[in-house]
């Protein structure tokens, strides 16, 4: 093999720009990156010192992973043998298309979908069929299953970030016994959202869920994602895919013990929900921004012409949101975070002062 392949491959890569991280901003209200804030920082400090009393990090975690899994069968009431863990559910969907996925696969997915996804397709030259929002952020059913069959995998997070959307149960339980490829569905923020489909996988050969503790459970930093699915498969990604030591001792040892506050995290996900409600209709009154439903924590709303200015302005306050720009027909998009009451109702204030 000639050397000058080397070369060409580092400037076709070169060209991609990869998923993009969000900007740091020092001493600022953090509303861009879909992080839990509603949760106390005491609550997770605490979580981590307790850690401390069974850790050795000078040893591997032989049998930690499994001791996680079994604490994610008892939360999430599904058998251990289906569950499999990753250094956060980006790694876990890196090591799927890599193993299920080549240039001669094609991905049936939305548009827009998870950025991490997006950019993961590019970078292995994995073809996707892309479906188009609507002009009120929703998915038409129909256009997904007129594609079914030019696709191998279908790949959706529900609900979807950036949007918030997610189909009726009914209609994402049609969509993935319609499709006989591979079906992966991302629950990142199900925890918000109205149901979880991750029964389904007791009886479909084909169907992996992602989960994570980054959103509900507010341990962003510690990258603890899941993978649950048929017996099979999660052994395979488990014993066969998966490295050897996919988590580090501190992030295993806090997820358990997060993962038995599994009460005080649901009614921290029912005061965001409350909170979320609160955003949108707060932004609809206001009688200038388009606004859309959300089942996520988070909501996407369309400042027409101006977003960009109003994004800038909230920095300006010490307010940082998400700018999404143009998505569709809509030309200034952004992203809030729901955080806690208070930080949302900072934004609120300050969104309103920039309308005077």
């Amino acid at each position: 093999m000639k050397s000058g392949w080397f070369q060409k491959k580092i400037e076709q890569l070169s060209k991609l720009k990869g998923y993009q991280k969000p900007d740091k901003y020092s001493n600022a209200l953090k509303l861009d990156s879909n992080e839990n804030y509603a949760i106390d920082r005491e609550f997770s400090l605490d979580l981590i010192k307790q850690t401390e009393e069974n850790l050795d990090v000078r040893e591997y975690p032989l049998s930690d992973t499994e001791r996680l899994t079994e604490s994610l069968s008892r939360y999430i009431k599904l058998p251990q043998e289906m569950i499999g863990v990753g250094n956060g559910s980006d790694q876990i969907i890196d090591l799927i298309l890599t193993n299920f996925a080549c240039k001669d696969t094609k991905i049936l997915t939305s548009e827009p979908t998870f950025g991490f996804f997006e950019e993961r397709c590019k970078l292995y030259s994995i073809p996707t069929i892309k479906i188009p929002f609507t002009n009120n952020m929703t998915l038409e059913l129909e256009k997904f299953l007129s594609k079914i069959k030019k696709a191998d995998i279908l790949y959706l997070d529900s609900p979807n970030n950036p949007t918030g959307f997610q189909f009726s149960k009914n209609k994402l339980e049609q969509l993935i016994k319609e499709f006989n490829g591979l079906v992966i569905i991302d629950e990142a923020y199900v925890e918000f959202a109205d149901y979880s489909i991750i029964d389904m996988t007791k009886k479909r050969d084909n169907l992996i869920v992602l989960r994570t503790l980054s959103k509900s459970f507010g341990l962003a930093g510690l990258r603890v994602g899941y993978l649950i699915s048929n017996k099979k498969i999660a052994s395979l990604f488990t014993k066969t895919i998966q490295y050897p030591y996919p988590l580090n001792t501190v992030a295993i040892e806090t997820a358990i013990l997060a993962l038995q506050k599994s009460k005080q995290i649901y009614e921290i996900c029912k005061l965001i929900k409350k909170e979320r409600s609160r955003i949108i209709e707060t932004l609809r009154s206001m009688g200038v921004f388009e606004v859309f439903d959300s089942k996520a924590n988070f909501v996407l709303f369309n400042a027409p012409g101006s977003g960009l200015r109003i994004y800038k302005a909230l920095i300006e306050q010490g307010i940082v949101v998400k700018n999404l720009g143009k998505m569709g027909r809509h030309d200034g998009c952004l992203r809030v975070t729901v955080g806690s009451e208070e930080m949302n109702s900072k934004f609120l204030l300050a969104i309103r002062d920039l309308l005077r």
